[in-house]
């Protein structure tokens, strides 16, 4: 019994890494779930009126940020995925209503969930062309995608709370 125990001791010690190791793509689209809360909570809560507001006139606008996001999250997950995009125009130059904005949103973040859900961590190893091609792991793409939508996430509470909007991060 105890040599039994011992064996099984040293198979799941040899196995620790490689379970540790599947949780990689899990951990990203955790990553990824948190930035599209945020993001998707700004879309929602935003009145219509603010889509067009812009801090200066060299910046985008919130429903361009918004719109924006949309579009990355297309350009990162299609090219972590080694798909062509989905998104075969400019939503940041085509949508402008809060509807279109939202829906385009939902699109995009369900489409990466999509991508995610198909990724596995040996997969998130391999090297993938971005940005004209530069070479990163899929991973590394996808994690890039969650770092570009928080960083803009950030844009779009500054905007928030120029309007003296409380931005859903903050709320209890």
């Amino acid at each position: 019994m105890t040599k039994r125990m011992v064996l099984i001791a040293v198979a799941l010690l040899a196995l620790s890494p490689v379970l540790a190791h599947a949780q990689v793509v899990a951990s990203l689209a955790g990553l990824h779930g948190i930035t599209e809360a945020a993001v998707t909570a700004t879309a929602d809560q935003v009145p219509e009126d603010l889509y067009s507001f812009q801090a200066t006139e060299e910046v985008r606008t919130l429903g361009q940020l918004l719109a924006h996001i949309a579009d990355a999250n297309y350009q990162f997950c299609s090219a972590a995925s080694s798909d062509t995009n989905p998104n075969t125009g400019s939503i940041e130059q085509t949508k402008t209503t809060k509807a279109d904005i939202q829906a385009a949103l939902a699109s995009a973040f369900a489409y990466c969930r999509e991508v995610y859900a198909n990724t596995t961590d040996a997969q998130g190893a391999e090297m993938v062309p971005l940005f004209g091609g530069q070479e990163m792991a899929r991973s590394a793409v996808l994690a890039f995608n969650s770092a570009h939508t928080y960083e803009h996430y950030g844009n779009l509470v500054t905007y928030m709370r120029l309007n003296d909007i409380t931005p859903p991060s903050s709320q209890p």
